[in-house]
């Protein structure tokens, strides 16, 4: 009994370790990962919008005047104000950005020439350690890709949102069931073998010191029996291995040609929870009811097969337009495309 208790104890808490860890700390990581691909897939004015909604609730910044927006509505750099005194917002939208101590001191000479009292760098990017020194003595707070999804989650639309949460959630209760079978694994092993070295020294003490050893082999003319250590191994090794879950076939209800919303987001969620485990595909969020952004790490021609293949399983999302974001670090254009055409 005292060894299936062993047994119990150790695989709890060996899993409650786990899932704190993949519940506090990983799930955090994979929604921020995402989260900053759903941010740079955005476009400019959207984005903008969505850091002048943060800024006014968050840092009581708003704009100088009605006609601000509108002028300065493709300008990465724009003037906000909160109690009579100028600020300076600096929006650099893209995860290529890498800024250094001369970046963010430029960004210092602007503030002073617009005559604003301090600054904020946002980006999706990262600024280095000598960067965020150097925001310090000019005034400037900076919001990077280690901050920026937490700061603008809020204000994001909320199928963005909850697409981004649900992929965290839905890995991290993967990863978490993974863990407890690791964990239930590991506790009987560790139970076996506290049976087996106690058998083992049970048998030794019941044999006298000096007895014969064969005496009652020959008295039976049978062979000795051996341990029960390798009785305790035998069902360790006739235990089957876990069956590979076979894969749902498709259902027939996703052959719906024209579908209601809900049918169509189950659809949706299903090309992005396979884009997810494509090779070269990083992820791919719906940003409208026809347009899926998608980052990838691969190159086009080896992924647009994948995509194509999954989008083309339901009619419903042929004709889907493609937004194929640039690989992190490659100097290249966004592309738009499309498998098929109506």
């Amino acid at each position: 009994m005292f060894s299936w208790i062993l047994a119990l104890v150790l695989a709890l808490l060996i899993w409650s370790l786990a899932a704190a860890w993949l519940w506090l700390v990983k799930r955090r990581e994979t929604e921020m990962k995402h989260g900053l691909a759903a941010l740079a897939g955005m476009r400019w004015r959207e984005f903008s919008q969505i850091v002048r909604s943060a800024m006014a609730e968050r840092r009581g910044l708003v704009a100088l005047n009605a006609s601000d927006d509108s002028e300065r509505g493709t300008s990465s750099d724009f003037l906000l104000q909160r109690d009579g005194e100028r600020w300076l917002v600096s929006c650099k939208h893209g995860r290529a950005y890498r800024f250094d101590a001369s970046a963010v001191h430029e960004l210092g000479a602007a503030m002073r020439l617009t005559g604003a009292v301090g600054g904020l760098l946002l980006t999706e990017g990262q600024v280095d350690r000598e960067g965020v020194t150097e925001a310090g003595r000019q005034s400037i707070e900076v919001i990077d890709g280690r901050d920026l999804w937490q700061f603008l989650k809020p204000y994001v639309p909320d199928e963005v949102r909850e697409t981004v949460t649900g992929f965290a959630r839905r890995e991290a209760v993967r990863h978490t069931g993974i863990a407890g079978l690791a964990a239930v694994t590991l506790g009987l092993l560790v139970s076996m073998g506290y049976l087996t070295l106690r058998d083992e020294g049970a048998s030794g003490a019941a044999t006298p010191r000096g007895a014969p050893a064969a005496s009652a082999t020959a008295r039976e003319g049978r062979p000795e029996p051996t341990g029960n250590g390798a009785e305790a191994a035998a069902p360790a090794a006739a235990t089957p291995a876990a069956a590979a879950t076979p894969v749902a076939s498709a259902n027939p209800g996703d052959l719906v040609a024209d579908p209601d919303p809900q049918t169509l987001l189950r659809y949706q969620q299903s090309v992005s929870k396979a884009l997810a485990r494509t090779p070269g595909v990083v992820s791919g969020i719906w940003q409208t009811r026809s347009t899926l952004a998608v980052e990838r790490s691969g190159e086009d021609a080896a992924i647009w097969p994948l995509i194509c293949a999954e989008l083309e399983r339901f009619p419903a999302l042929r004709t889907t337009r493609v937004q194929l974001n640039p690989r992190p670090g490659v100097d290249e254009p966004v592309r738009w495309r499309q498998c098929r055409t109506f």
